[in-house]
Formats: structure tokens, C-alpha cells, sequence
């Protein structure tokens, strides 16, 4: 409706993130803050993604992975997306095949073992069984130790700083990569290539989060405590009947745990923001720095906002976060 002073593009040209004009093919895409050019590909799980004229076309793959993660004090997310904190001293089943009625031969299982990490109560993921047959991995104490054999697996071990990884391949069935923090964190990433039923504390990765809670004998439990409890490895060990919230019984660390935690709401990780919901992972961030009172408080921490930056990762986003003062590498 009025004249305004400036430049624009010609017929048929576009303006980039330069501010040159382009034609359309050479329009760049944008995905979390960042630009990529004409052909440049992002890769997420399931699907492969290639910047074709500014906008993002994408296949699904033929093979879909899924994550399960337990990390800090006993947060859970699930392979569906299921997410629940539980506290239980004892070893819980993790995941395993084999799980149907009528087929109960299970091809591997991973075992948690939890304890006592605060004067609250609240438990710590310090002790991983992995059994592959007559192969059986233990991760414990920041080291691994392997015993027995299965000529029928094929598994390697990386190392780097901060992680152990475990590249798992059961022929046929799945391959797995199993990534421990060597203190509370611990993920498992699945890619299946047959229907077996998966089961235990991280679901039973069918796509529908809402049946998560499928305990041992098969019906849906009504909460968390009910499921968690049917996956005990030890029918000996008590029953969970509450969940701790460490900050209410230790309110002093409270002012400290929100302030530290604060790193996952600040311009540090604005390129995430829009990609992981963030508040789940500073909720669980405060929960677990309230929590770890006696010592490690601030590997609590960290291994929390570790957390939300290998979500971040698994977007395609890296945040370089840790400084020599705030979680530095050892």
C-alpha cells in the first residue's frame, strides 16, 4: 500500500540467509537453528531427510531404531515414550525377548541392580548384567568384565571419555548398541529385524506408549509402583510403594538444585529447545541434584543435563556444554 525504501529479488530468485538471491533450488533448510544447503541430508531414527528447494523431504528407513534410557535416580524413558521415576533397592529386568506364552526362549536380558545413593532413600543405576546366553557382560565399579561364550553373537566395545559402548548383533533378530556413562546412565538403542515380543521396565516397544505398563504376567498394570514391582529379578526383594521426592526432604539443596539445573533452560541449549521438550529433563535434573547427598552431587547433575544433550544429539543438534569449571571431562 506504500512505497518502501530497500531491495528485492527478482522474478523468480529468492533471498538466503546471506542475503543474495537465489533461484529456488538453491534455497537453504533450516532444522534447529541451523541452515543447510541444496542436498545436504540430517538423519533422525527412522527417517533421512535432504534439503531439496528450502524445504525438507524425507524417507523413512527401512530399519527403525528405538531407545530406551535409564538414567539418574531412576527416571525411565521408555522405547514408546513412556517416562517414570521409580526407587527400588534391588535388580530389576530392564528388557528381554522371549516374553510370549507360548515362545519363552529369550535370546538376551539386561538386568539393573540398584542402591541406596542419598539419605532420602532415592536408588542409583550403579550395576548393568547384560546376559547373551552363556555370555554374560557386567558393568560395574566404571569397568566392564565379560565371561563365558556365544559363538552365535557377534559384539565390540568402544571406549571413549565419558562413555562404555557396546555394539551387540543377536543374528537375525537385532543389533544392538548399549551406551553407559559408567555411573547412572544407561541407554539401549534396538533395531529388530523380527516381531519377537520385547518386555520389562522399558516397555514393550509396539509403538503404543499407553500399554507400557504391561507387567511380567501380561495385563496392564494401573500405575507405575504395580508394573515396576513385577519386574523385580529377585521375588525376595520388597515391594516399592512410594516414590521419594528428594527435594521435599531435603529442601536446603533445593535453591541450589534449580539454579544449577538452569543451564537446560538457558541460551546454552536454545538450539534444542524447539526439537526436545526440555522440562522433563530439568525436573529430573532438580529431582536427582536434591537427591545425591551423600557426595557425587554434582555428577548427579551432570549426568542429568548429560542426558538432555544426547537427546539433543539424537536430533541432530550437538551443544558443546561442558567447560573446565561446569562438568568438565575427566
Amino acid at each position: 500500500t506504500k512505497c518502501e525504501s530497500g531491495c528485492v529479488c527478482a522474478d523468480g530468485l529468492y533471498e538466503n540467509l546471506d542475503g543474495r538471491c537465489v533461484p529456488a533450488e538453491e534455497c537453504p533448510c533450516e532444522y534447529g537453528g541451523l541452515a543447510y544447503g541444496r542436498g545436504e541430508q540430517i538423519q533422525t531414527e527412522c527417517e533421512i531427510c535432504t534439503c531439496t528447494k528450502g524445504k525438507w523431504k524425507c524417507v523413512q528407513k527401512t530399519r527403525c531404531s528405538s531407545t530406551c534410557n535409564l538414567y539418574g535416580e531412576g527416571h525411565i524413558t521408555t522405547f514408546d515414550g513412556q517416562r517414570f521415576v521409580f526407587d527400588g533397592n534391588c535388580e530389576y529386568i530392564l528388557a528381554m525377548d522371549g516374553c510370549s506364552v507360548n515362545r519363552p526362549i529369550s535370546s538376551f536380558k539386561i538386568v539393573t541392580e540398584n542402591v541406596i545413593c542419598g539419605k532420602s532413600g532415592v536408588t542409583c543405576s550403579r550395576s548393568i548384567s547384560i546376559y547373551l546366553g552363556n555370555l554374560t557382560i557386567i558393568l560395574r565399579d566404571e569397568t566392564f568384565a565379560i565371561s563365558g561364550e556365544n559363538p552365535g553373537i557377534r559384539y565390540k566395545v568402544k571406549k571413549n571419555a565419558l562413555h562404555l559402548m557396546f555394539d551387540i548383533i543377536i543374528p537375525g533378530k537385532y543389533n544392538m548398541t548399549l551406551i553407559w556413562n559408567k555411573h547412572m546412565n544407561f541407554f539401549i538403542k534396538i533395531s529388530r529385524e523380527t516381531q519377537e515380543t520385547i518386555c520389562g521396565l522399558c516397555g514393550n516397544y509396539n509403538g503404543n506408549m499407553k500399554d507400557d505398563f504391561e507387567t511380567r504376567s501380561k495385563y496392564v498394570a494401573s500405575n507405575e509402583l504395580e508394573f515396576v514391582n513385577s519386574w523385580k529379578e529377585n521375588p525376595l526383594c520388597g515391594d516399592v510403594y512410594f516414590v521419594v521426592d528428594p527435594c521435599s526432604k531435603n529442601p536446603y539443596r533445593k535453591a541450589w538444585a534449580e539454579k544449577t539445573c538452569s543451564i537446560i533452560n538457558s541460551h546454552v541449549f536454545s538450539a534444542c529447545h524447539n526439537k526436545v521438550n526440555r522440562m522433563p529433563y530439568y525436573e529430573a535434573c532438580v529431582r536427582d541434584s536434591c537427591g545425591c547427598d551423600i557426595g557425587g552431587d554434582c555428577q548427579c547433575m551432570c549426568d542429568a543435563i548429560a542426558v538432555y544433550a544426547m537427546a539433543c544429539l539424537e536430533k541432530g543438534i550437538c551443544i558443546d556444554w561442558r567447560t573446565p569449571d561446569f562438568c568438565r571431562e575427566f
